[in-house]
């Protein structure tokens, strides 16, 4: 019969093979027995780099669940959000499979003691933290995804009665992976393997960090627990306490003088950090290095940038009004040209969207502004930020190395700002050690909701509170920190949906522009009459026509997957695409192919 949780009896070689580049090119005379396995400090090295890399992230750090929000207009969306079609006959996510790497980790930690004779007992909890971190890794997952899961803290074999259980209660769940990276915390040394892509105590709490405000912010703005409808049980970490710990692990970090922003000039210092090759180990706490040698890459690039490839993933006027402008302040209107949008504003909008003057490189190596392609991207504007501007990187299929940061300073610095608000321990000072230092990275001036100075944004405040279901009194000092968030953030670690699913936000997914799709640039009566100037090239937004590289076809009816302009000949360009949103939807559905097999496991509410 199929195993619901976890694969069946494997032999420990092959489960080394499929995660351990190292295995691979043994001779059949070298290799290790399962009996004398994990006795010694390099068979924990080895295994430890099987579960990385087999388990570290990819494009996804971009992409992800980031492509289907308010902030990225995609030609196709999700069909959880399509209406009428997710269900649990479609979900996926519970196959034996997906359980196979909280199985690798089980087994290291289970036969762990072997080693304990022959490594120093420093030696010994180093690598027992890397293992129980990314098992701690691997439940947080799936607790995203589906709400109460099981927690598996052994190694199951076919018979084991757990294979059939129900799921434990969210909150438990939870309990328990915070047990985990804070053994990882406080054993992960920081002088074993020491890189920007291992696993150590500073990783380690950046996951702390990142996970409690998740978390604790979830409950906070969520009353109930979306798998049951249930309210909280209360029987382990308050909101509050998780949020505490939020904050006192990205202040660990932050005064730890191991991390700082990385500066220079305004106008590139940003950009910087996702176009480079090496991890930049001023900011950068955790990441993953690609190599042409080692035939490890990642193709962001071509995602981003083909026309018949990916999802002519786009950014939208919404995430374009977030930004302010390099006085501090916020822009009172967004209808005007988008080659006028970039001057005097945060200079991070210039490094995130292809901007006036942008460069790339030719496929015949000349440098010269960058077009947009309007067959690339369905708003008008497209992603720079994780691009190499070469031609040759925007094939599909393209090979990119440039390195992911997975956490950095900049996103502890978040972190701690809004714990400190949602705590009442927000101060100008707090403000300016966070919020001002990532406005000032980047050319803004820092002025504090507090001071007589600031000018309060009224559009951000009734962007999050449009609908009844949402009004509720937001801060503006928490307006200003969530406008951070997506900026600082953008196209990163999946955390624009993060937000919203935690906030409780999940509609915006649905509503934003009018219901109707998502909104792009402003084309005014003369450019609709003459064509847009940009970088070098004319594109034409007018009625009828096809959809290609300098033409968007407006067809004015409302019909999905149809463009039209706001104001009829002219305005927003809008890519109407209708989706739909349920509270239901903050968890997945089990699979019914699960269910089938494992009715213990029962179905979230709604679905």
């Amino acid at each position: 019969m199929k195993r619901v949780l976890y694969i069946t009896t494997i032999a420990l070689a092959a489960s080394l093979i499929s995660s351990c580049e190292g295995f691979l090119s043994r001779n059949p005379d070298n290799r290790i027995s399962a009996e004398v396995f994990l006795s010694s400090e390099n068979d924990l090295r080895i295994y430890s780099n099987g579960l990385a890399n087999s388990y570290m992230v990819g494009s996804s750090v971009a992409i992800g669940n980031n492509a289907y929000t308010d902030f990225c207009a995609t030609k196709l969306s999700s069909d959880k959000f399509h209406p009428g079609i997710w269900s649990a006959d479609k979900a996926e996510g519970w196959s034996s499979g997906n359980f196979s790497f909280i199985r690798q980790c089980n087994y290291m930690i289970q036969n762990m003691d072997k080693a304990k004779e022959n490594v120093s007992p420093a030696v010994w909890n180093h690598y027992m933290g890397v293992a129980r971190f990314w098992r701690a890794d691997a439940h947080m997952r799936k607790l995203r995804s589906f709400g109460n899961i099981p927690w598996i803290d052994r190694y199951l074999q076919p018979d084991d009665p757990q294979l059939y259980a129900g799921r434990d209660d969210r909150e438990f769940v939870f309990h328990q992976i915070l047990q985990d990276l804070e053994f990882a915390a406080d054993n992960c040394s920081e002088t074993i393997e020491v890189s920007r892509t291992n696993v150590n105590r500073w990783v380690a709490l950046a996951y702390i960090a990142r996970a409690c405000l998740w978390e604790g912010t979830y409950r906070l703005y969520h009353d109930t627990n979306p798998t049951t409808g249930a309210f909280w049980n209360k029987q382990y970490e308050s909101p509050q306490e998780l949020i505490k710990r939020a904050e006192d692990a990205a202040d660990e970090i932050i005064f730890s003088g191991e991390f700082s922003l990385h500066g220079g000039n305004v106008q590139t210092a940003y950009g910087e950090l996702f176009n480079q090759n090496k991890i930049n180990a001023e900011e950068v706490i955790w990441g993953r290095e690609f190599s042409e040698d080692l035939s490890v890459s990642h193709d962001i690039t071509g995602e981003f940038n083909s026309p018949t490839w990916g999802q002519q993933y786009s950014p939208t006027k919404e995430f374009v009004r977030m930004y302010l402008k390099t006085d501090g302040n916020p822009v009172t209107a967004d209808n005007i040209s988008f080659t006028r949008e970039f001057d005097g504003r945060d200079w991070r909008m210039w490094q995130t969207i292809n901007s006036p003057g942008h460069k790339y490189q030719t496929l015949s190596g000349t440098i010269e502004d960058k077009p947009t392609k309007f067959n690339e991207v369905f708003t008008g504007y497209a992603w720079i930020k994780w691009n190499q501007e070469k031609a040759e990187n925007y094939r599909a299929g393209a090979l990119c190395y440039n390195a992911l940061p997975i956490f950095r300073l900049a996103e502890m610095l978040l972190v701690k700002a809004e714990a400190a608000e949602i705590l009442g321990t927000m101060s100008e000072s707090v403000w300016n050690s966070t919020i001002g230092a990532l406005r000032e990275r980047s050319g803004v001036r820092s002025i504090y909701p507090g001071n007589a100075a600031f000018i309060a944004d009224t559009w951000l405040r009734d962007y999050y509170n449009e609908d009844v279901k949402h009004a509720r009194v937001l801060s503006n000092t928490l307006l200003e920190i969530m406008r951070e968030r997506a900026v600082e953030m953008a196209m990163e670690c999946e955390s624009r949906y993060d937000d919203l699913m935690r906030w409780n936000y999940g509609d915006l997914i649905e509503r934003r522009y009018n219901h109707q799709g998502w909104r792009g640039i402003y084309v005014t009566a003369d450019e609709a009459a003459a064509g847009i100037s940009f970088n070098g090239a004319v594109y034409n937004v007018k009625l009828g026509g096809n959809h290609d590289e300098y033409n968007y076809p407006i067809a004015n009816t409302g019909a999905d997957q149809t463009f039209s302009l706001s104001a009829g000949t002219y305005g927003y360009l809008i890519y109407n695409y209708r989706l739909e949103w349920d509270d239901k939807m903050y968890v997945s559905p089990i699979p019914t192919s699960a269910l089938n097999v494992n009715k213990n496991l029962g179905q979230n509410l709604g679905w």
